[in-house]
């Protein structure tokens, strides 16, 4: 009898023992699938700041590339190039996006940013159609901004007050318009508008109203001006016959990992560079037939 409850008991252990092993395999399991699930649905965020000149390209790229990639979100901001470059350095966002080399931007500390060009960006002065101009000389624009030329009758146009439309301090496009289309003349002051999309607003709607924008937000409304009779083309970009143009940057903090090195990669891959880049205005790469250096230094391409 005694023989029996031992054996019994035994039985009972090993079934408590069993169950528990069964009990612990399904938690696993449970765990592993929970976790799995976890890992399929999750998204990863990237956010990319800065040039309003730029904006377009990555947010068209973007939304392409999403498309293709259920699980990455990508949100495009403006703001300007220093403020791109600036919170990339603090790493706040992930993309800094630039007209300008990161090592331009005043009182920014550039190390560790790591440059990724994307595509060349073309700018031009632009005035509203009823100023009747299409031509001036280099001189005379930068008279223009300096206050110097009130209005457009001193320039063959029509009648009409002279209305200068500036960018505000921190943009790209504006350091790029100063640097190579006024000499780094200084300026008067006037009205300042923080991105390239009021600006085409403004000018559009204003008569007798000049500023500057990149190529991409140049429409039908607005004249683009020719200066000493080059006309701002891509063509004249490519071979620096018309010297307002930069480069697009996409700064990182460090080499890009994961999805944002993929989106990276993926902007300059052939079906971005070969068709979303001249959709929108802008210059691949491979169309230049100079490189500009930081210091201004042109260099030949073969």
């Amino acid at each position: 009898m005694k023989k029996a409850v031992t054996l019994g008991a035994l039985a009972v252990t090993m079934t408590i023992l069993l169950a528990g092993c069964g009990s612990s395999s399904a938690t696993s399991t449970k765990n592993t699938s929970s976790s799995s699930s976890s890992d399929n649905t999750k998204t990863t965020k990237i956010v990319a700041t800065g040039s309003t000149a730029l904006q377009p390209l990555v947010e068209q790229a973007g939304q392409a590339y999403q498309n293709e990639h259920a699980k990455v979100t990508i949100n495009v901001q403006g703001g300007g190039s220093g403020a791109g470059l600036s919170q990339v350095a603090k790493g706040s966002v992930n993309i800094g996006n630039s007209d300008l080399f990161a090592e331009e931007q005043k009182g920014l500390d550039a190390k560790g940013l790591v440059d990724h060009k994307v595509a060349v960006v073309g700018m031009a002065p632009v005035v509203n159609k009823d100023a009747g101009v299409t031509n001036i000389s280099k001189d005379q624009l930068v008279k223009i901004f300096q206050g110097k030329i009130t209005n457009w009758k001193a320039l063959g146009g029509k009648d009409e007050k002279i209305t200068v439309v500036n960018r505000a301090q921190g943009s790209g496009t504006r350091a790029t318009f100063e640097k190579w289309g006024l000499g780094n003349a200084k300026v008067a002051t006037s009205q300042e508008q923080d991105s390239n999309g009021t600006v085409q607003k403004i000018v559009g709607t204003t008569p007798g109203a000049i500023s500057y924008l990149a190529f991409s937000y140049i429409k039908s409304n607005l004249q683009a001006l020719s200066i000493d009779n080059v006309k701002p083309t891509e063509a004249n970009v490519a071979n620096n016959k018309w010297k307002i143009w930069a480069y697009e940057h996409m700064y990182t903090k460090g080499q890009p990992t994961g999805a944002v090195k993929d989106f990276l990669t993926y902007m300059t891959s052939k079906s971005v560079q070969g068709s979303l880049v001249k959709k929108l205005g802008y210059i691949p790469l491979t169309s230049m037939k100079v490189d500009r250096g930081q210091s201004g230094a042109i260099t030949n391409l073969k």
